[in-house]
């Protein structure tokens, strides 16, 4: 039933309590002019209650509540009754078997309208017009005004204003200003600003860095041994430079490691200069640093093989085992990589995983057996060392060991824990857990999964109020996303430690501008209900009350009370790079932090960043 339509509204009251629908109306002491504000069904039902006879009154009289209420002088027409919160009380205690007092109170008339941020105080309007009965506008006033409300909010505004026990926790429905201040233009040329943002962005360049050092040690070890026989650098040269390399890839995407930079980063005191800040905030990029690893150690590893190969065919390297590895090594290697290109990686992001999971761990194995056997071959040359003191001596040997057990680690940890669902509508679920992390609120994520070997997913965790438990926000955005609201789950598999993110980085500036779309309240969330510096918040998103619930509107009003929620349903989708200069202006925010989907994020880091505002947000780089 439309809740917007004043008939509707009524018709609702009516179908449930025929009388205290006519109670209302009789309270605005008027015919003409309250009638108009009874639907079709109830205006029946009144023309009923006026045509019966005496009798048939006097014989409903003591199951009706209405001659208690008020008293008709049949002499001059006049009505007498109390005032209009007592009556509508007595209907209440009269007619319990229908309502009892709270199932009608003055906030839930409130929500039947459509409240603002500003309210008025004015005698109700009985003349209005047909339009403003069709649309609703005038029921909500009415209600009110029966229930005893001094303050009645303006009909027909888009935002709504709701207010539960705890004022710290009240939240409203926002509307985009109607103006909004100029964009300064962008800075430099178009073909720099494509440049600077995206093809040479921070993950970029710290991918060159690591690419262009690994090259030049690579250039300098040929022209080296170019005279050396057999040709070319020493295969434990080699060896470790690959081994290097691939530690570099796996220690960079370590949870103890990645916490403890962020860790350290975060000690950035905010006296320091703005534009260090800046540049230290780009720390979540560091994922260029895991690629640029990956990439030169297939680089290093094609040299190896080559060289492998070419001495094996010239017969100073009588080992075929280590030709057959060496090869599957190498598409290993090269499957790993192109897999890993942005698109086909988007594109099949499940095979990704599955590439990158048990072909990275069939490297590792393999490399190990690798190492292992051009070893031994070397101890068979006369005049060398052992086989053990050429294994302990080996860099790739320690190496290795480093990188098996950071593979291990994780999976030591993994574990099934309990989990309890709170299905929010047909779009989110909430998923809560009865334990918790040490620092869970440092704005970490959590991946879980219901099969450990084949994907995981991670989600931001919002720690609760005494630190015991926490929860994770889910919303539709996939097959597996969509298969746990549908059908909640009450256990998970759980792997490692939490992982913290991007948002923390955003305690090094003294106030900031935080963006969020749909289920990116998560990550807010917990970024806002454990460090409680000056922000403004926000959140565009359709339908936010009935697709995440009270709680979570609740818990966004209590972390920004002056957070900007829009319903893009009712709204439609604001020009979020204009708003969000607005908001940094306001606010006179240092930077912003935006936690969207992929696109909206780019578009808006790119379109605040090209104009000179610190702007920061996830890559998905992995």
């Amino acid at each position: 039933m439309c809740r917007n339509s004043l008939n509707s509204v009524l018709y609702e009251l009516w179908t449930v309590d025929p009388v205290l629908c006519d109670c209302i109306v009789d309270i605005r002491g008027g015919s003409s002019s309250a009638y108009t504000l009874l639907s079709d069904n109830a205006l029946a039902s009144r023309r009923r209650a006026d045509n019966m006879s005496e009798i048939e009154k006097r014989d409903q009289e003591p199951s009706s509540p209405f001659a208690d209420l008020h008293d008709v002088d049949s002499a001059n027409g006049s009505t007498t009754q109390g005032s209009p919160a007592e009556s509508i009380a007595s209907v209440y205690t009269a007619r319990e078997d229908f309502f009892r007092l709270e199932d009608l109170t003055l906030e839930k008339a409130t929500n039947l309208g459509y409240p603002t941020e500003q309210t008025f105080e004015q005698p109700f309007d009985s003349s209005s017009s047909s339009e403003d009965l069709e649309r609703g506008a005038v029921a909500p006033i009415l209600v009110q005004q029966q229930l005893g409300a001094h303050d009645y909010e303006k009909p027909g505004a888009l935002a709504v204003m709701r207010k539960g026990s705890d004022p710290a926790a009240s939240y409203k429905i926002s509307h985009p200003p109607d103006e909004l201040p100029n964009l300064p233009h962008k800075r430099d040329r178009k073909i720099l600003r494509g440049l600077r943002y995206n093809l040479l962005a921070v993950y970029q360049r710290l991918f060159s860095v690591v690419f262009i050092g690994n090259m030049i040690a690579f250039i300098v070890e040929v022209v080296l041994h170019r005279h050396s026989h057999p040709f070319g650098p020493p295969l434990s040269n080699l060896a470790t430079a690959v081994a290097a390399n691939v530690m570099g890839a796996i220690l960079i995407r370590q949870e103890y490691v990645i916490n403890s930079l962020y860790n350290i980063f975060c000690w950035t005191p905010l006296w320091m200069p703005l534009w260090f800040r800046r540049v230290v905030s780009k720390l979540y990029h560091f994922g260029g640093v895991h690629s640029g690893c990956a990439v030169s150690a297939t680089a290093w590893f094609i040299l190896y093989s080559a060289l492998v190969t070419k001495r094996y065919v010239d017969g100073d390297f009588n080992e075929p085992a280590v030709i057959a590895i060496t090869y599957i090594l190498l598409a290993l290697f090269l499957a790993l990589c192109v897999f890993a290109i942005p698109k086909l990686r988007i594109f099949s992001h499940n095979t990704f995983e599955a590439v990158h999971r048990f072909g990275g761990w069939t490297a590792v194995a393999l490399f190990w057996v690798e190492i292992l056997l051009v070893l031994h071959a070397e101890s068979n040359i006369p005049g060398t060392d052992s086989f053990g003191s050429l294994v302990v001596q080996a860099p790739a040997f320690w190496f290795l060991l480093v990188v098996t057990f950071f593979i291990i680690l994780p999976w030591i940890r993994l574990r099934k824990v309990e989990a309890f669902p709170e299905v929010l509508s047909k779009h989110a679920v909430r998923i809560h857990f009865k334990y918790s992390y040490e620092n869970i609120g440092n704005v970490i994520g959590l991946r879980i999964t219901h099969n450990p070997m084949k994907e995981w997913h991670a989600f931001a965790t919002i720690p609760d109020a005494d630190g015991s438990s926490f929860s994770l926000i889910v919303s539709d955005n996939g097959d597996w996303t969509k298969k746990q609201i549908m059908e909640p789950a009450h256990s998970y598999w759980i792997r490692g430690i939490p992982v913290t993110g991007v948002l923390r980085m955003a305690t090094v500036f003294r106030r900031i501008v935080l963006v969020a779309t749909g289920s990116g309240i998560g990550p807010c969330l917990s970024f806002l209900t454990s460090h409680p510096i000056p922000c403004r918040l926000l959140w565009s998103t359709p339908n936010p009350v009935q697709t995440y619930g009270e709680n979570v509107m609740r818990a966004v009003a209590k972390a920004d009370p002056e957070a900007m929620i829009i319903d893009t349903r009712a709204t439609g989708r604001p020009d979020v790079v204009a708003l969000t200069y607005h908001l940094y202006l306001e606010t006179k925010a240092e930077s912003v932090f935006v936690i969207s989907n992929p696109y909206l994020t780019s578009k808006l880091v790119y379109g605040l960043e090209s104009r000179g505002i610190p702007a920061y947000g996830p890559i998905w780089d992995s």
